[in-house]
């Protein structure tokens, strides 16, 4: 049964809300120490929602301090790993509790619609935290087989004070993500949100203190990326980065990682993402309503969603007329709104730079089959727009443009359509459309990405890994078991057992 309020249930719950608004340190909410603040608008309305905390380098060092002490203190660190898991139960049925508010809140602060957040974002929030709170106690260490003169054991421990730097796109999400390996292993953990949106992980860190996690071990710093991000990545006290961003700032922690204490850093960064669709491939119909939720998903917003579209002129031209139909069910307008499947662009700077592609793509020869305008009236609305005639040394084809825009490319071969899937800097998801298993399970392999989904778009579930390839991922994975291990240390414990024959009476 759908958990979906009504427009004016939702609105109404907007009007009562109140917003969290300054940074969340050692357990409570503190004003920042330069007094600054941010502005936190809400993009379907151009209003400003609240002022945020706007930290710097000294809450950095009070924070990491303060995680520093939780960590060292053992209140977490060395808590029973059933401890801590029942700790995170708690922390997800808080999350299910409150979860009418929290959707709201993101989607005010977000522009996302209120229907995402209220039956993806929310719910996999909590899902996420649950399935690394469950493996918590169940992930053994290991004995290695050494002879019966020696012990060999493989034990893992947490890192110490762990940053996670978000995008804001999914904060919710991502949130999740981070802080759900990094504290079931047992690690103090600072966040640092995007500055578009951070009230919702400063909500889930005062519902974190609720359920027990103890003060100092989740903080969040609102800020910019130089006054806090950098200072997180540059900080001697600072073990890991965990960030999920553009390419261009992951590079920089990679640089802030070699110039400080050669910290962890773990990337998941941009994303050209191709679906790629065989000649053989059936059910036209299904292929496109995935084509279509794969490109305008979070209006576009993704680092996931499939902005090529590359397919074998066999089977075009019924493709698009499918494409056509599966635009019809996407309705623009008020977020708050759960008949609108498509809300609002994060901010004027992204709004203004899909446009831009919008106009280059047009300029570059690219045939606009719908869309390609802005909404009139307040908010920052863009329609969904669908390319035709692109080409794979056209600006809309290699770079990324974070909206929604879909780009079709037509070839001549299978081959072909590999080839130019393959051709490009990132390498993060694909999606591969064909009737054929042979050619499933040869192409998915070819394909040059971190997630390749068959007949579908997808990016598997919290049991896989999510990471990429190339330009779009670095250090580690996201997701699954895997992700336990950015956030710990893998130590080897060698004990001689054997009849020793040193004089120990020294």
């Amino acid at each position: 049964m759908s958990d979906l309020l009504t427009y004016d249930e939702y609105k109404a719950i907007a009007a009562g809300l109140t917003f969290p608004v300054n940074a969340f340190i050692h357990g409570k909410f503190q004003s920042p120490r330069s007094g600054q603040t941010l502005e936190t608008i809400n993009p379907a309305t151009g209003e400003i929602l609240a002022q945020i905390a706007a930290c710097n380098s000294e809450d950095v060092d009070f924070a990491v301090r303060k995680a520093r002490e939780a960590f060292d203190s053992g209140v977490w660190s060395k808590a029973a790993p059933a401890a801590r898991k029942e700790v995170l139960i708690k922390l997800v049925k808080l999350i299910n509790r409150h979860r009418h508010e929290l959707a709201v809140l993101e989607s005010l602060e977000s522009g996302k619609p209120i229907s995402e957040c209220q039956l993806t974002d929310v719910p996999e929030t909590a899902s996420c935290i649950a399935w690394h709170a469950e493996a918590t106690d169940k992930l053994y260490d290991q004995m290695a087989p050494a002879s019966d003169d020696a012990v060999g054991m493989i034990v893992r421990e947490p890192l110490g004070v762990v940053g996670c730097v978000l995008p804001w796109n999914f904060p919710l999400m991502m949130v999740a993500w981070k802080i759900g390996p990094a504290l079931a292993t047992g690690n103090s953990v600072i966040v640092k949100p995007a500055e578009q949106t951070s009230m919702t992980t400063l909500r889930l860190a005062e519902l974190a203190l609720e359920a027990g996690v103890p003060a100092g071990v989740l903080n969040v710093l609102p800020g910019l990326g130089p006054d806090v991000g950098e200072p997180l990545g540059r900080h001697e006290g600072v073990e890991a980065i965990s960030f999920t961003g553009s390419t261009e700032i992951g590079r920089r922690f990679l640089e802030f990682s070699a110039q400080s204490n050669l910290k962890k850093i773990v990337l998941e960064c941009g994303g050209k993402n191709p679906a790629v669709v065989l000649s053989d491939a059936d059910n036209l119909d299904s292929v496109a309503r995935h084509a279509v939720f794969s490109a305008l998903w979070n209006m576009g917003q993704n680092c996931t969603a499939n902005s090529r579209l590359i397919v074998h002129e066999k089977v075009k031209d019924t493709l698009l007329t499918c494409i056509e139909q599966q635009l019809t069910n996407w309705k623009t307008g008020d977020p708050l709104d759960p008949t609108n499947q498509l809300g609002a662009i994060i901010s004027r700077e992204q709004y203004d730079k899909i446009l831009g592609y919008i106009a280059t793509g047009k300029k570059e020869g690219g045939e606009i089959l719908c869309g390609g305008k802005a909404r009139k009236g307040k908010g920052l609305f863009i329609e969904p727009t669908v390319f035709d005639k692109i080409t794979p040394d056209m600006t809309i084809a290699k770079e990324e443009i974070f909206g929604p825009v879909l780009a079709i490319m037509s070839v001549a071969s299978d081959a072909e359509a590999i080839q130019v899937a393959n051709d490009t800097c990132y390498g993060l998801q694909a999606s591969l459309y064909t009737a054929n298993v042979r050619k499933a399970h040869r192409y998915a392999r070819a394909l040059q990405a971190g997630t390749v989904s068959v007949n579908c778009y997808g990016e598997g579930d919290i049991t896989t890994p999510f990471g990429g390839y190339k330009l779009s991922g670095f250090g580690g994975r996201d997701n699954s078991l895997m992700a336990h291990d950015q956030y710990t240390e893998t130590k080897t414990i060698w004990i001689d057992t054997s009849d020793d024959p040193i004089d120990d009476t020294v």
